[in-house]
């Protein structure tokens, strides 16, 4: 019946997993802080379960499963995006979201999904600071075409 109805396991999983990212409200925090905010948020999401927890599921099931990379779309453009959009412009708020779930969703492959031992050891206050920069500069610069 799994098969006849979500084509595999994964399609299943990826039907069934709920996550909330729990963003928080970026309107209330202050604006030089977001990178560093968003992203102990999001070390502090994925490393309340073991390996990720759902998420972690969901990252894994997502390299080779449509419906469970659907999911993970659904769960970045339908959480992300909107909390970017609350303090973007709306034309580029989508690209913002992108670029951040790039940072976000590297960082877990490379932290949770492969363990990449350097990653794995690295303190979360090195992850904030450097990730935080970057996620920060995605919220608050212009989005540069050149590299300019």
């Amino acid at each position: 019946m799994v098969i006849r109805y979500f084509g595999s396991k994964d399609g299943l999983f990826a039907v069934a997993v709920q996550f909330e990212l729990r963003l928080p409200d970026l309107t209330r925090l202050p604006k030089d802080d977001l990178g560093a905010h968003l992203t102990r948020h999001f070390l502090t999401r994925w490393e309340q379960a073991p390996s990720g927890g759902e998420l972690g599921a969901l990252l894994r099931a997502a390299v080779s499963s449509e419906e469970a990379r659907q999911r993970l779309i659904e769960i970045f453009q339908g959480q992300l995006q909107v909390a970017v959009a609350a303090i973007s412009s709306p034309e580029d708020a989508d690209r913002r979201a992108a670029l951040i779930a790039s940072q976000f969703l590297g960082l877990a492959l490379t932290r949770y999904v492969l363990a990449l031992p350097a990653c794995v050891a690295m303190e979360h206050e090195v992850i904030i600071a450097n990730v935080g920069a970057t996620v920060q500069a995605y919220l608050t610069r212009g989005l540069s075409v050149r590299g300019d």
